[in-house]
C-alpha cells in the first residue's frame, strides 16, 4: 500500500512511503485510481455544477473553498477535508 500506515483488512499487505514511485504494482494502482477520481468528479460535476469539479477535480482550489463557502457542502464532499480546505 502506498503511504505509511497498513489499511485493517484481512490479507497481508505492507505500507511503502512513496510507494508509487518504489514499486511498480503500487504505480500502476495510483494511475487507475487518479482516472478513476478524475471521471467521478466529471460525472460529479454534472450532478453539482456550482462546484466545478470538471475542472479542479475535487482539490482545494480557490474557486472550490469559494463554491463551498457560497453554496455550503454537498453529498459528495469528503467532511474530513473540509477544515484543510477551507483554511
Amino acid at each position: 500500500v502506498d503511504g505509511p500506515h497498513s489499511p485493517d483488512v484481512p490479507y497481508p499487505c505492507f505500507p511503502i512511503i512513496n510507494g508509487d514511485g518504489l514499486s511498480f504494482s503500487v504505480a500502476c494502482a495510483s494511475v487507475v485510481a487518479k482516472v478513476t477520481r478524475d471521471r467521478m468528479m466529471e460525472y460529479y460535476d454534472e450532478i453539482y455544477p456550482a462546484y466545478g469539479f470538471r475542472n479542479h477535480k475535487g482539490y482545494g482550489t480557490e474557486f472550490h473553498r469559494s463554491a463551498i463557502l457560497g453554496s455550503g457542502l454537498c453529498k459528495v464532499h469528503r467532511t474530513t477535508f473540509c477544515s484543510r480546505i477551507l483554511q
